[in-house]
């Protein structure tokens, strides 16, 4: 908690090569690829609101676009920017901005938050077409896995369940529907895709069940059948 910058956003090292855009060096900065992510870890742990989030959250929430949350980084980073034009949302960013919000009952129901959740099911609904910084919603996106971390179906499903008024959106029923439908006769779920660094873990496999997976997926399937009408 130390290292928070003058908007706000807590910081983390980070290094990126000056071919990309950065210093080449260590040095503590944003991304908001990351940042969103210790913002929650920090009202999960029941810090303070407002005198150590409110301000960092009001910051990034002044980034949204149009399109969505594009590609940014604190000034620490020079010009660094990911892979896809500059005029783009970056769906991760957005992703992890909605998992923050959905935690903040003031954002919970704000024009942003509706916003980005249109610009993710969009993506779902154009996938073959439209895959911003080369974040697809194909083959590999409908696998499961864990944990849910990244940019993967159970990720993004976990995420947009978080708010009710989905409970009648037809692309949000198409993604809980592939989900359940890889649900074996007892009720739990195998891995079909796999973080090589998790290979000891039961999600770490492709061959058996994983308990942990099995949880993310139910939890996932009991918190939507309490709102949608989806034909689950």
């Amino acid at each position: 908690m130390s290292h928070k910058d003058k908007n706000g956003v807590y910081q983390s090292m980070t290094n990126i090569p000056i071919h990309y855009g950065g210093r080449g060096e260590d040095v503590f900065g944003w991304c908001l690829c990351d940042a969103p992510l210790l913002l929650m870890a920090l009202l999960k742990a029941k810090i303070d609101y407002q005198q150590h989030i409110k301000q960092g959250v009001g910051y990034l929430l002044s980034l949204y676009k149009e399109q969505g949350f594009p590609c940014s980084v604190s000034e620490e980073h020079g010009s660094f920017r990911g892979p896809g034009r500059k005029d783009d949302c970056c769906p991760y960013a957005t992703l992890i901005m909605l998992r923050l919000l959905s935690e903040i009952d003031e954002y919970r129901n704000n024009d942003i938050v509706k916003g980005g959740i249109e610009i993710i099911l969009s993506l779902w609904e154009n996938s073959l077409e439209r895959h911003p910084y080369m974040f697809y919603m194909g083959t590999d996106f409908r696998k499961l896995k864990a944990p849910a971390m990244w940019y993967d179906i159970v990720s993004v499903a976990d995420s947009l369940s978080k708010f009710d008024y989905l409970r009648t959106d037809s692309r949000f029923c198409e993604m809980i529907d592939l989900i359940q439908r890889k649900q074996n006769a007892d009720g739990m779920f195998i891995p079909e895709s796999v973080y090589q660094k998790f290979k000891g873990w039961d999600f770490g496999q492709k061959k058996t069940v994983s308990p942990y997976l099995s949880f993310l997926c139910i939890r996932l399937l009991r918190r939507v059948n309490n709102f949608v009408h989806c034909k689950l």
